[in-house]
Parts: structure tokens; C-alpha cells; sequence
């Protein structure tokens, strides 16, 4: 028997004051079987970086077709790709190919900086492709904010958020632009 994913719910505040974006999201979030608290809440953090009414989470590792998030136009047309983690080359040249832009958020610590050392050169052809580095202190110390059910309150100023949970637990986040 297949494992079924563990659904999350957060109520996500944006004060995006660099974008001049103010909105509350509530949020489920499918945690795959074999993704970890880690990279669940880095996808998190790629939505409130980017929030937006059209911005969904997608099938993600469910599926060799569709991205962790995307934000489509009223044709359908994807405006914004959005990766999490350590994705093939290939699959990212792809995604330029469909969609509008491309963003991608690395993290993982020893392991990104092997994978952006190997990747740098090709994904440097990429026009479309922007590439995010989340230290390792970072996205371990997000993964301390998952619950089950969360509210998260994400201020961003000055290309830095700040996530806060409702106890009073909180992350600053700045993530280091690679390309």
C-alpha cells in the first residue's frame, strides 16, 4: 500500500513592503512521503518570497511534469516556475522553454554548493532561470516552524523576510542571489 502525503495548513500573512504587496493566504500543503520538514517549509518560503492571488502549490515531487509552484495567467499560459531543491539541468531548461520565468530555490548546505559548482556553466544559458541559496542555518531552522497547522506572519524589507509564528518563534531569511 502506497503512502499518502501528510496535509498541512497555514495561515500565511504577507507585508511585502519591497513589492508593496499586503495579503493573507490560507495554505494546505501536501507533504510528500519522502519530502522532509526541510524542504516543505523552503517551498513555503518560495511562496511568501513571491505571493500572489494566482501563485498555487503544484504536485512537486509527485509529478515529472509540474513544478513545487506556479503562477499561471487566465489562459493558462505559466508566468512564474517555481523549483525547490537540487533539479536536473535538463528539467530546468525545460522550464524555461514553458514558462515566463524561472525560479529556482537551492538549499542543502555542502551538498547545493556541489550541485551549483557542477550546474553553474549550463544553467548560465538560461535568460529566464534566477537561482536563490538558502543556507543551511536557514532551512534547519525553518524546519523548526512546521506544524500541522501553522500561522506564519512573513515580513519582507530590503530583500530579507522575516517569518514569525504564531508562539512567538521567528527565522530571518535572506536569500543569496546566484543568478
Amino acid at each position: 500500500m502506497a503512502l499518502k502525503s501528510t496535509i498541512f495548513k497555514a495561515a500565511l500573512q504577507v507585508s511585502d513592503m519591497d513589492r508593496h504587496y499586503y495579503a493573507e493566504h490560507p495554505l494546505t500543503l501536501a507533504r510528500h512521503p519522502s519530502e522532509t520538514d526541510e524542504r516543505m517549509m523552503v517551498r513555503l518560503l518560495a511562496f511568501a518570497l513571491n505571493a500572489d492571488p494566482a501563485l498555487e502549490f503544484c504536485k512537486g515531487l509527485s509529478s515529472d511534469d509540474e513544478p513545487d509552484l506556479w503562477r499561471k495567467d487566465l489562459t493558462g499560459a505559466i508566468e512564474q516556475w517555481i523549483e525547490v531543491g537540487l533539479p536536473d539541468e535538463k528539467r530546468l531548461r525545460k522550464a524555461c522553454g514553458r514558462a515566463d520565468q524561472v525560479i529556482l530555490y537551492v538549499y542543502g548546505g555542502r551538498a547545493a554548493e556541489i550541485w551549483w559548482e557542477t550546474n553553474a556553466k549550463d544553467l548560465a544559458k538560461q535568460q529566464k532561470l534566477s537561482v536563490y541559496v538558502v543556507d543551511e542555518a536557514t532551512s534547519g531552522a525553518l524546519a523548526a516552524l512546521a506544524e500541522r497547522t501553522m500561522t506564519l506572519q512573513a515580513t519582507i524589507q530590503d530583500g530579507e523576510l522575516w517569518l514569525s509564528g504564531a508562539d512567538g518563534s521567528s527565522v530571518t531569511v535572506t536569500v543569496e542571489k546566484r543568478q
